[in-house]
């Protein structure tokens, strides 16, 4: 779960980053918060493709065993 939790404050981070410099840039308002979201989905994309990939197979991981809890329970009860 550490893994799902860095990347969120990485996401977080960008984001943050991104509307102090395009705030200091001039850009305000709506025009502001639109950019932030691009640029950052953008920059995030790149650079942050392999936590991407620990928080996938971390999330991958525990929705298998859940799946595999809720099968043993279901043979159980027949």
């Amino acid at each position: 779960m550490r893994s799902v939790l860095a990347y969120s404050s990485a996401r977080i981070l960008l984001f943050v980053a991104t509307v102090a410099i395009l705030f200091l840039c001039g850009a305000r308002g709506p025009l502001l918060l639109a950019l932030s979201v691009l640029i950052s989905g953008i920059v995030s994309y790149v650079l942050l493709s392999r936590q991407r990939d620990e928080v996938s197979a971390v999330l991958t991981e525990k929705a298998q065993r859940g799946k595999a809890r809720l099968d043993e329970s279901k043979t159980k009860e027949d």
